[in-house]
């Protein structure tokens, strides 16, 4: 008797219904609230509440902090933090129905987990560094942009791809 064996355990959305999805997503979004998608604005909002909860006299003092920082108001009052909260729920949900709710760390076979997990916060680092110098992220200044037809909008999407394109060449040794 043969076993089959199974060559792909990972069951994924098709990439370019995922991405039409997204698109119609953005587009929605715009509709309702004007605005475009957005997740950094998210983090922004959570980081100012947590030093304002910490150090109260930091906040107010600090000319970044104090922006945000209202008597009557936390900076949690944003409907990019409920956005964040509904992605987090809704790959939760996702991950639930597809089986793939465990701990593990995905990596090729040619590097060991410690090596995976360090550049993946270097990159997470980068990536957060560049969003606030940019003032947002790749959902807000790329897709959202393209969704407006916003020539920053197809600058910032060819850098990002381009510059990964880019890179990695130097990194691929890591993942192949």
């Amino acid at each position: 008797m043969k076993k089959e064996k199974n060559k792909n355990s990972h069951i994924y959305w098709n990439p370019y219904f995922g991405g039409f999805l997204l698109g119609v997503i953005i587009i929605f979004t715009f509709l309702l609230t004007g605005r475009g998608l957005g997740a950094s604005g998210a983090m922004k909002s959570s980081v100012v509440t947590i030093v304002d909860k910490v150090s109260p006299t930091h906040a107010e003092n600090n000319a970044y902090y104090s922006q945000f920082v209202k008597d009557d108001e936390t900076p949690m009052n944003t409907w990019l933090v409920f956005e964040a909260l509904g992605v987090i729920i809704g790959a939760f949900i996702s991950g639930s129905l597809a089986g793939r709710i465990r701990w593990r760390i995905q990596h090729s076979p040619k590097i060991s987990s410690k090596r995976r997990l360090v550049f993946a916060l270097i990159g997470g680092v980068l990536f957060g560094l560049g969003a606030q110098i940019a003032r947002g992220c790749t959902s807000g200044a790329a897709l959202s942009g393209m969704a407006v037809l916003s020539s920053g909008g197809f600058i910032t999407m060819l850098a990002i791809f381009g510059t990964a394109y880019a890179f990695a060449y130097f990194f691929r040794k890591n993942w192949i």
